[in-house]
């Protein structure tokens, strides 16, 4: 039977680290996904996602000189809308379901490439999956300032974390 999910019943996040001479100067950042959807049917080995490029929202930058404020973290939604992603559709559609298995293509940046990750399931009901995305496979350029002395990491974590079904 298909599950839908969302941010009504899950998380979709994306974590960052940060590299370079400067990396203490800057932050690791959590990052919330605010509007997608998602469609499990593991009978039919099928799982699709879509989400809306421009509802990523920060939710905590660790690490750094000085904490995050309210217009830091929205000068890094605005930076990620139109420097990283260029408010191109966010699409991943499988391609086989194997077990926890889970391999697709994934449209990132005006790029679709092949990316696998394994879907987990709690006896609850719960579902997680995570997978690493290397930005430079979709043509994306990692962030970078003061001179390219602080970047953000080519890979980032992308996780999605259900609620448990209810009983």
């Amino acid at each position: 039977m298909p599950r839908t999910l969302g941010p009504a019943n899950a998380t979709l996040t994306v974590r960052t680290k940060r590299t370079g001479a400067a990396s203490k100067a800057g932050h690791d950042l959590l990052i919330e996904v605010t509007s997608w959807e998602a469609t499990l049917d593991t009978d039919e080995g099928r799982v699709t996602l879509t989400a809306d490029p421009r509802s990523l929202r920060v939710l905590e930058g660790t690490g750094g000189i000085q904490s995050l404020d309210d217009d830091d973290k929205a000068g890094i939604e605005q930076t990620i809308d139109e420097e990283v992603l260029k408010g191109g559709p966010i699409e991943f559609r499988s391609t086989s379901v194997d077990g926890s298995r889970v391999e697709g293509e994934l449209q990132l940046a005006g790029e679709t490439r092949p990316i696998g990750f394994e879907l987990a399931a709690g006896e609850d009901g719960r579902l997680t999956a995570t997978a690493v995305v290397k930005q430079s496979d979709w043509g994306m350029k990692p962030y970078t300032a003061l001179f390219g002395t602080l970047k953000v990491a080519d890979e980032v974590e992308v996780a999605v974390d259900t609620s448990p079904e209810p009983g």
